[in-house]
């Protein structure tokens, strides 16, 4: 007997729950009411099979509970049950599919009006391009992916040559604007997701996707990556700002190039700067450490020689030569405080270590240098 009236508290309980607990309810961009309605359907078609479930074993429990002289009855098959399951759970699960492939397809066919950029994923940071004026994006090659040309733009493309890059971790957007989002990733498996716009698409190496919204309310809204990655996977945050059309073209305007980038690529590195230059970009370096005081999975390396560090233990020490070298051959043996202990040891030569720290040097706070004017 209490077991049935424990089941049926469940049933009410979680019934209330759903309908006093409006968490889905935040109309922040222009798909969130098809998702979670969408959503909602899933609820309704599960509940009425959750509520079914648990109300007929409290009847069952109560109804056939234990008595002196009564012993149940083997009815080893029931075709006429049977039939009847596989009809109903059948219906049910095309009525939760249906409405998902309708979204599905309004969600990738993205309205002619719709402006476009691009999504970047790499270990553990999220990049973005806008076209430029001409309103068309370059093509790409990921063998021309390189430290001077991070996303692998034809340098021979004249679409190319006005798109704006940003690696600043920030995604600003116009509000009430259609957008287009392409996505593609440099190197493994990632999911750009945006959960307040109901957002959410994989980034597949040698793929392209995409999706379109239109954020309908300004702010800040997070951004994560929804696919296990790798060990800094946790660290891959960004944020979308959407603002006023007059402040985001601001904004845009403010940012670089890939022909002024190019521009601005040039021999001021002295030869052992530009070796740890190229260095940093092969060995991956780059993924988790920013040169433009951007936030990443590791310290950014703008201002990063001769700042003083609290550590993990609390204590502090002022990043020289030999801490860096520490922390490249040993990376956890002192471990900057906030960050994961996720980099691994690397095996590299004096030669290396030494170019390598000599381009942190290049990358002073408030220095507008060639290697960090290049990102």
């Amino acid at each position: 007997m209490a077991i049935a009236i424990v089941l049926v508290l469940i049933v009410v309980g979680s019934i209330l729950f759903h309908f006093l607990s409006p968490w889905w309810f935040t109309p922040l961009a222009s798909n969130w009411d098809q998702m979670d309605n969408t959503l909602i359907i899933t609820f309704v078609v599960t509940g009425v099979v959750f509520i079914g479930i648990n109300l007929f074993i409290a009847y069952a429990v109560f109804r056939f509970r234990h008595r002196e002289g009564r012993q149940a009855a083997y009815e080893p098959e029931n075709k006429k049950l049977e039939w009847w399951l596989i009809g109903l759970t059948s219906v049910g699960i095309a009525v939760m599919l249906a409405p998902g492939l309708i979204v599905y397809a309004e969600f990738v066919h993205a309205p002619k009006d719709a402006s476009v950029i691009e999504v970047v994923g790499q270990q553990w940071k999220w990049s973005f391009r806008f076209p430029g004026k001409d309103g068309v994006l370059g093509s790409v090659n990921p063998r021309l992916i390189s430290f001077d040309n991070p996303f692998g733009l034809n340098p021979d493309d004249p679409n190319g040559q006005d798109d704006v890059l940003v690696q600043s971790g920030e995604l600003h957007l116009p509000l009430d604007k259609p957008v287009r989002v392409l996505l593609r990733s440099k190197d493994v498996l990632h999911d750009f997701y945006v959960p307040h716009f109901r957002v959410k698409m994989d980034a597949v190496p040698g793929v392209l996707s995409g999706f379109w919204f239109t954020p309908t309310k300004p702010g800040r809204f997070d951004v994560a990556c929804a696919e296990f990655c790798g060990l800094g996977h946790h660290t891959m945050r960004s944020a979308v700002i959407v603002e006023e059309n007059r402040a985001f073209q601001q904004w845009l305007n403010a940012q670089t190039t890939f022909a002024r980038s190019s521009e601005q690529q040039g021999g001021t590195l002295s030869a052992l700067a530009q070796k740890g230059r190229e260095l940093a970009q092969a060995r991956g370096c780059r993924g988790c450490h920013s040169v433009d005081g951007s936030p990443g999975a590791g310290p950014t390396w703008k201002g990063l020689f001769g700042k003083t560090e609290t550590l993990a233990d609390s204590s502090t020490i002022v990043v020289d030569e030999d801490y860096l070298k520490t922390s490249i051959l040993q990376p956890n043996a002192a471990i900057v405080e906030g960050y994961p202990a996720i980099m691994p040891p690397y095996d590299l030569s004096g030669e290396e270590l030494d170019a390598l720290i000599e381009y942190t040097k290049t990358l002073q706070a408030g220095a507008g240098s060639e290697a960090e004017s290049s990102e």
